[in-house]
């Protein structure tokens, strides 16, 4: 877990550095960002997700960023090789493709591709663990789901709806990529299945054992 924290303390790292820069060099980075149907701005699908309008806007995409990518990394070993440039690319390609005629920056779609793979993936699996984290993850971010849709006029919807598209698809593709962590077993379950051991006429073994066990609840 604490290497996963590190790799994506360096990737936020690596965003406010560029933000700082911006403004110490007095940089207007924004023209790097993606500008769709512009074949000059195609290179925009890799710089965009860079770029932030202002500190306030690469905040808001600091704490989701940190939380997500990391229980992604740390859930998904595997799948994260393919998951997160499917996200990055996919949703900086959609914008291209679709989005309104407008300077899009900011790496908010793929956040929201990380929080719908991350979702529909543990649902998919149909394992605890990835259950859990999945419910932690909607809990936290399940205004996700409304922000795909068009809210306020300078944010950019589209690359939070194609962000999601690509996390979509990729938690249907990779989902069972990595192997299923194995489950905890607690000290009632192991007791119950010791209880399931002993045969039903066997009332003596069985009477003591539940004796232990309620014993042993204390």
């Amino acid at each position: 877990m604490k290497q996963c924290v590190m790799i994506v303390l360096g990737v936020i790292l690596v965003l406010w550095l560029i933000k700082i820069s911006e403004i110490i060099l007095g940089l207007d980075l924004a023209v790097y960002g993606i500008y769709p149907r512009d074949m000059d701005k195609l290179t925009g699908v890799i710089t965009a997700p860079l770029i932030h309008g202002s500190f306030e806007h690469l905040f808001a995409n600091t704490l989701p960023l940190f939380i997500m990518g990391s229980a992604l990394i740390y859930n998904y070993p595997k799948a994260v090789k393919y998951v997160i440039p499917i996200i990055y690319l996919g949703s900086g390609v959609g914008v291209w493709l679709f989005a309104r005629e407008s300077y899009h920056i900011g790496a908010s779609g793929v956040a929201h591709g990380m929080m719908f793979f991350i979702f529909i993936a543990g649902i998919l699996r149909n394992d605890k663990p990835s259950a859990a984290l999945a419910l932690i993850i909607f809990f936290l971010y399940g205004g996700m789901l409304v922000s795909i849709f068009p809210t306020q006029a300078h944010i950019s919807f589209e690359s939070h709806f194609f962000g999601a598209v690509a996390g979509t698809i990729c938690a249907f593709l990779f989902r069972d990529m990595d192997p299923k962590k194995a489950e905890k077993k607690y000290s009632w379950e192991l007791e119950e299945e010791d209880l399931l051991e002993f045969p039903d006429d066997d009332n003596e073994e069985k009477s003591k054992l539940v004796h232990d066990t309620k014993y042993s609840a204390y």
